[in-house]
């Protein structure tokens, strides 16, 4: 549950964008998109083993 605990004399505005900002970092809309549609076991390892492939050249581009 992500809440913040709203100062006296701060701004809702302020207070707004921490609650964003907590929220994003929770991971919270990024599980409710995965959680939106089943997705089978082979395709999450395609997808798996395409990021990792993904994240390897990247790394080996940075070598460079």
């Amino acid at each position: 549950m992500v809440g913040i605990i709203i100062g006296e004399n701060e701004p809702i505005d302020r207070a707004i964008r921490r609650f964003k900002k907590k929220y994003e970092r929770s991971g919270i809309l990024k599980e409710v998109k995965k959680r939106a549609f089943f997705t089978k076991p082979s395709v999450k390892k395609r997808m798996k083993q395409a990021k990792a492939i993904r994240r390897s050249q990247r790394a080996a581009s940075e070598e460079l």
